[in-house]
């Protein structure tokens, strides 16, 4: 068969294979056109929502906590790695399409009886070279490089997992901190209420099983301390963690939440803004990508591959004159993959693959569509039992005041000024823990639209 004959043979194969391929569209997802609760006084999240958004809640030391987390944070270092190993694969994947050089020497060393030794000495290269005639090759590069993409869209949804961990967790500590306190001067109230039990008694005036009573709740408030303490100390240990530090070495400084922490504006976003903003849904996209150039490539593989090898070299008895005698061969080759099931197998299994790839996407997407639901739902909520807890701690001010004031007139005893300080103490301790949860709920919300990440398109290069 002549060259040309074999070219002609070439480009019938080349129109009988399989090889076409759509444009690449996102995969379709469930419509979800506005969220259904949209807390009063919210704002777009284009103007709340900046890459560092933890700043709205305006605490110079959260700013610390985060700036050290993302320097020393070993879960963001796994993931820079990772994105430098992809990085690192898509330099593997182009030298696909370069040539191959080999050089080699020997020397044949030969002894037979009755003859003298004799040595030979021999020196070649070969260069080798598949032409990518078809962009097998470049299609193998581009679904690495989405991968790439992929790890570094990893990278960005862990730093704002890392962030917002490192926010709540804080706060958890300020809202022990402040129960600690509160607990202390619970406990404070509740022995003096049981020396005036316990003068009681003495006196005839009440049966003792109201001082037992009254020692079992000291024996619940002391517990309760306890569990706050130990709830600090654990959650301390998981900061120092986030900080890249060992747990037991990293120190939090005693602090109110509600003094240091402000409650910042509600961002709002459209949920079409989640499938270009939020780093998870990016990465379940660029993947999708991946696999649909692999399919391409696995598709190109059914075409033949033309190649070019060329050899050279020179041997002589004496090293003077190696350079003297030199041999060289160019061997052009054509593969025809015309009965090789393996290659048509896995076309087959790269499509399958997309299917996959494709519901890991829309599951992201739906997943993402809850937790800002979610978050919104919680935020509402959290914000209305606000202000009741806050209208109840009112009254509950109120009545304290009014008790004292009935104390010194000589209407009630001093056991009624203690319990109406026992219930107010209570109630702030519920609207501390509201505190906490609103700004908690806040950082969901962050983290769930986002968190201030520009808008990516996903797309195939060129297109």
């Amino acid at each position: 068969m002549n060259a040309r004959n074999a070219m002609i043979l070439v480009v019938l194969l080349a129109g009988c294979a399989d090889v076409g391929m759509p444009a690449y569209r996102r995969p379709d997802t469930v419509a979800k056109s506005d969220w259904s609760r949209r807390p009063a006084g919210a704002v777009s999240a284009a103007e709340t929502i900046s890459p560092q958004w933890w700043k709205n809640f305006r605490d110079p030391f959260l700013d610390q906590l985060v700036a050290g987390a993302v320097a020393s944070n070993i879960d963001l270092k796994i993931l820079a790695a990772r994105i430098r190993v992809a990085e690192a694969e898509v330099g593997e994947v182009r030298a696909g399409a370069l040539p191959t050089l080999d050089v080699a020497s020997a020397v044949s060393i030969d002894k037979s009886t009755g003859r003298p030794l004799t040595r030979q000495i021999s020196a070649g290269a070969a260069v080798s070279w598949e032409a990518d005639v078809w962009g097998k090759v470049e299609k193998g590069v581009q679904a690495q490089s989405a991968e790439f993409q992929a790890t570094e869209a990893d990278w960005r949804a862990g730093y704002l997992t890392m962030v917002a961990d490192v926010s709540t967790t804080y706060f958890q500590i300020l809202q022990f901190d402040e129960q600690i306190e509160r607990q202390d001067q619970a406990l404070e109230k509740n022995r003096q209420i049981l020396t005036i039990l316990e003068a009681m008694v003495a006196n005839g005036l009440l049966p003792n099983t109201r001082v037992l009573q009254q020692r079992a709740e000291l024996n619940r408030l002391s517990n309760d301390l306890l569990e706050l303490r130990r709830s600090r100390d654990v959650a301390e240990n998981a900061l120092a963690t986030l900080m890249g530090a060992g747990a037991g070495e990293y120190r939090v400084s005693n602090g109110r939440l509600q003094e240091r922490v402000q409650l910042p504006a509600v961002p709002a976003g459209l949920p079409s803004q989640l499938l270009k903003r939020r780093p998870d849904i990016v990465a379940a996209e660029y993947r999708v990508l991946e696999a649909y150039d692999l399919v391409g490539q696995a598709k190109l593989a059914q075409l033949p591959s033309i190649s070019l090898t060329g050899r050279g070299g020179t041997s002589s008895f004496a090293l003077r004159d190696l350079l003297r005698a030199f041999t060289f061969n160019l061997l052009p080759s054509i593969n025809i993959p015309l009965l090789d099931p393996g290659v048509k197998a896995h076309v087959k299994t790269t499509e399958a693959q997309v299917a996959v790839v494709e519901a890991q996407y829309r599951k992201t997407v739906i997943t993402a569509f809850e937790e800002v639901e979610n978050a919104l739902v919680n935020l509402e909520a959290h914000r209305r039992q606000r202000v009741e807890l806050q209208q109840q701690a009112a009254h509950l001010e109120t009545v304290a005041l009014q008790v004292e004031g009935q104390l010194r007139e000589g209407l009630v005893s001093q056991l009624d000024v203690f319990e109406s300080q026992r219930s107010l103490l209570a109630s702030r301790q519920a609207l501390l823990t509201n505190h906490q949860q609103i700004l908690s709920d806040t950082v969901t919300v962050y983290k769930a639209l986002g968190g201030g990440w520009p808008d990516v398109v996903v797309g195939q290069a060129g297109n």
